[in-house]
């Protein structure tokens, strides 16, 4: 049987009608029923849901939609309010995240492998089913992270993606211990692996256009901070590219010292120039890129997180200006990660 408490028979959310350009209204106010959990999902209630420029990627048609009127948002905090027949490992009142990766097959080899990130038939949050831009979301329990209760929800909703995928980016950069790092573009995502690597020794250095992004990095411990296309005061051991600049990959390759490894974060990137092999792949320069994470991802950063007291850049916004959001991501007027909270 399913478990629940009281809920309403409809809610409130916005959904991606038209993809097309930010100016053009593509993100629309919707009213659907509520939706009742399968046997393995759970039910929640909204208290946070980050936007994350993937979201911004769906609404402009850069990622083409897999169904019609999907709402987006996979950054969600949330109240277990139902649970499916066969959940067990999470009760009624439960504070749970719900993340981009919703579902894997479980048996390719991607998968026995414990790379599930590259399953073929991998699914996600707010692409294949509706997400979090909305009062209420369905997640599959075994996709679910239980969440501490000493974090409020607004500063939980960007470790569950934006804090992840850079996780991951991390990983993939081969920064060695102590190693110099480069982190090109600074939003919601690349805020928090600074962070991580800033606790694990590294130096960073910061390379974007906003002002204020500059100075958000110098105030969390950056070595330095300058224009997107400036050259960093020293060689990199390893660059992560979070901005989705094409034009910015042979800026980062041309930075790196010899065996360097730049590591390209986004779903979405403009197309990449051509490349010189001896400016920027010669002296065994490696260039990686990422796709998605693993649940174990999810796990040891959620840990990390905990454990090294991360701090969350946090943008609020009523959910009824989930649009303003978007725009305002669009136009790199948010500072740090911006977040929906209920009205």
């Amino acid at each position: 049987m399913t478990f629940t408490v009281s809920t309403p028979e409809t809610q409130h959310g916005w959904a991606v009608e038209r993809p097309g350009p930010i100016g053009t209204g593509p993100l629309v106010r919707v009213d659907r029923r509520t939706p009742t959990p399968g046997p393995g999902d759970l039910l929640l209630r909204v208290e946070a849901c980050g936007v994350c420029r993937t979201d911004l990627h769906l609404a402009e048609g850069d990622l083409a939609p897999r169904r019609p009127a999907t709402v987006p948002g996979h950054e969600i905090v949330g109240r277990v309010i139902a649970t499916g027949e066969a959940v067990s490992s999470f009760r009624i009142g439960d504070r749970v995240g719900g993340a981009w990766l919703r579902g894997t097959c479980g048996i390719c080899r991607y998968c026995r492998a414990g790379r599930e990130n590259l399953c073929p038939r991998s699914t996600y949050t707010g692409w294949d089913a509706d997400g979090g831009f909305a009062d209420l979301a369905l997640v599959p329990g075994a996709f679910a992270y239980p969440l501490t209760e000493t974090q409020d929800a607004a500063s939980l909703a960007p470790l569950l993606c934006a804090g992840i995928i850079g996780y991951r980016s991390l990983r993939r950069s081969a920064l060695p211990e102590g190693g110099r790092l480069g982190i090109y573009g600074f939003g919601a995502s690349a805020h928090l692996a600074a962070q991580v690597a800033l606790a694990e020794g590294a130096t960073v250095h910061v390379l974007t256009r906003s002002a204020r992004a500059r100075e958000l990095a110098l105030r969390l411990g950056a070595a330095s901070a300058r224009g997107a296309y400036d050259r960093p005061p020293e060689p990199l051991d390893s660059a992560i590219l979070f901005a989705p600049v094409g034009d910015l990959a042979p800026v980062a390759l041309e930075a790196l010292d010899r065996s360097g490894t730049l590591a390209i974060a986004g779903i979405h990137l403009s197309d990449i120039p051509s490349l010189n092999y001896q400016r920027h792949l010669f002296q065994e320069r490696n260039l990686r890129s990422v796709s998605s994470n693993t649940r174990s991802d999810g796990r040891e950063f959620l840990a990390l997180a905990e454990r090294i007291g991360i701090q969350v850049t946090v943008s609020p916004y009523p959910m009824s200006r989930a649009d303003k959001a978007l725009a305002d991501l669009a136009a790199d007027r948010v500072n740090g990660a911006a977040v929906l909270v209920p009205d």
